[in-house]
């Protein structure tokens, strides 16, 4: 686990968390995510940590106001700052990461769908 992760407070704490990220990579699909996110979450959890993913999509895509925000999503402006300090400044860089990730993939399956179509219309 990288040094700068703050949230382990001891060792057995650190060790419980780097169990846990171990359990959520081995899930296989969106089903099963949203499986264990249920039985390890409860619906106020869930649903926090789907207001903050929903924040950080938002702040990387548009140049909104966290009062623009908060309107649209419903979602404080405490948490909005939160997640912008977290996707800018903070060293994590964990929403970043993972938006970055989703942008390549999806860029590259348009391409795919791009490509398997022109190759089904020369085919013709």
């Amino acid at each position: 686990m990288p040094k700068h992760i703050t949230v382990k407070k001891d060792e057995k704490e650190s060790d419980h968390l780097g169990q846990l990220c171990t359990a959520m990579m081995c899930v296989r699909s969106e089903e099963e995510m949203l499986r264990f996110l249920t039985d390890l979450c409860t619906p106020a959890e869930i649903r926090a940590l789907t207001e903050r993913w929903h924040v950080a999509k938002i702040l990387n895509q548009q140049e909104l106001s966290y009062r623009d925000i908060n309107e649209k999503t419903g979602v404080s402006t405490t948490t909005i700052g939160r997640v912008a300090r977290f996707l800018i400044n903070e060293p994590h860089q964990g929403y970043r990461t993972i938006l970055d990730r989703l942008s390549r993939e999806s860029a590259d399956g348009k391409d795919k769908t791009k490509n398997s179509s022109t190759k089904k219309r020369a085919a013709s």
